[in-house]
């Protein structure tokens, strides 16, 4: 289980608290009013911001005070997803290198990591040479080579037309549900969460409430969820 225990997350003067558990291999969306703390929750989840206090946990091992590389999660941004001047192997071979030099059986794994979203064939290709689709694809799949155990997300495909966005977004359910990788994802859009999450956490009033059925949630909202849907 991933586990928040009774967290308080500062970003500037704001405070977000978060008391909650995700059982392994669950599908999680978060979704709240803009500003109400859904990439800083998943900022702190990943280690890229500290806790005033609180602590958060995977399996049981406290994770609170490891840098974010030594946590067993990898995380897909909103933006700068790849770099131009590299190609779609270069960049996907950063997920298992930084310094991009691999061996034979590394490199296995870039190609077998491209050819599972999609892109066999295209690894001599740089983003300028790719679609906007095509790109996150790359994205994802150096996430892919990262073999770690969650998978956040943070709105990777909110600039991608509908019909792109549904596609990415079914692929990586199919992923996620083929290494049984525990996913939580950022989205403005409830069609997003409907989609892929089993469960989702509301943020809204300070607060990141637990997840519960996404089915259930949206049937039934809370004040706060009812106020931003409008």
């Amino acid at each position: 289980m991933l586990k928040l225990d009774d967290c308080k997350i500062a970003n500037g003067d704001f405070v977000l608290r978060a008391s909650l558990g995700i059982e392994v291999g669950a599908s999680v969306a978060i979704i709240g009013p803009s500003g109400a703390g859904k990439s800083t929750l998943l900022e702190a989840i990943a280690g890229f911001r500290d806790l005033k206090s609180g602590r958060i946990l995977w399996k049981g091992k406290n994770l609170t005070d490891l840098p974010p590389g030594k946590r067993p999660l990898a995380m897909l941004f909103q933006d700068g997803n790849t770099f131009p001047h590299l190609t779609a192997d270069q960049n996907v071979a950063l997920g298992v290198r930084p310094n991009g030099r691999l061996s034979r059986a590394e490199e296995a794994r870039v190609q077998s990591a491209l050819a599972r979203v999609g892109l066999s064939g295209l690894g001599a290709r740089k983003p300028s040479e790719l679609s906007g689709g095509q790109q996150s694809r790359v994205a994802l799949a150096r996430i892919l080579v990262q073999r770690r155990q969650v998978l956040l997300l943070d709105e990777p495909f909110a600039a991608l037309g509908p019909a792109l966005k549904a596609e990415m977004l079914d692929l990586v359910a199919d992923l996620v549900a083929e290494t049984e990788t525990t996913l939580l994802m950022v989205s403005h859009d409830p069609g997003d969460a409907r989609r892929i999450a089993g469960q989702t956490i509301l943020v809204a009033d300070d607060m990141a409430r637990p997840p519960v059925a996404t089915a259930q949630l949206f049937e039934n909202p809370p004040a706060a969820l009812r106020d931003y849907l409008g």
